[in-house]
């Protein structure tokens, strides 16, 4: 049976990517995937480490079981792990592998606040003019 860390409360966890070159050395799988990042409140979090060292000492995986937005089961092998103490708790941070499939890339960017007028509306004229070639 494998071990789980699984989240009984609080809504699903979100995944972010993850931009550093060690993810991927221990990302070693036939099947293709992406190692990304998750953060969670936790009041056991050296235990859940330990938990989680513990099943890869004897070579077995551990997964991380949550809930979809739409409520579905869902779980997510667990990679690497670690704990850090905050002012409401502990904070464990778990690195996953998500199949390519189930991965949604979401696109933001933040305005510049001196870009907006009062309404927080963008105001083409605020804008530098740049030198664009003339179109016959």
């Amino acid at each position: 049976m494998d071990e789980k860390i699984t989240i009984i409360e609080g809504p699903p966890p979100t995944f972010d990517a993850v931009h550093e070159l060690w993810a991927t050395g221990i990302h070693e799988t036939p099947t293709l995937g992406k190692v990304v990042v998750t953060q969670l409140r936790t009041f056991n979090g050296a235990e859940l480490v330990e938990r989680c060292h513990r099943a890869w000492r004897h070579r077995e995986p551990i997964q991380l079981e949550y809930k979809s937005p739409e409520g579905l089961k869902l779980e997510a092998p667990i990679v690497a792990a670690r704990t850090s103490q905050t002012d409401s708790g502990d904070l464990l941070t778990l690195w996953v592998r998500l199949p390519e499939d189930d991965i949604q890339v979401e696109f933001s960017y933040l305005e510049d606040s001196e870009d907006l007028d009062d309404d927080g509306e963008s105001d083409p004229e605020d804008f530098d003019d740049y030198d664009l070639p003339d179109v016959p």
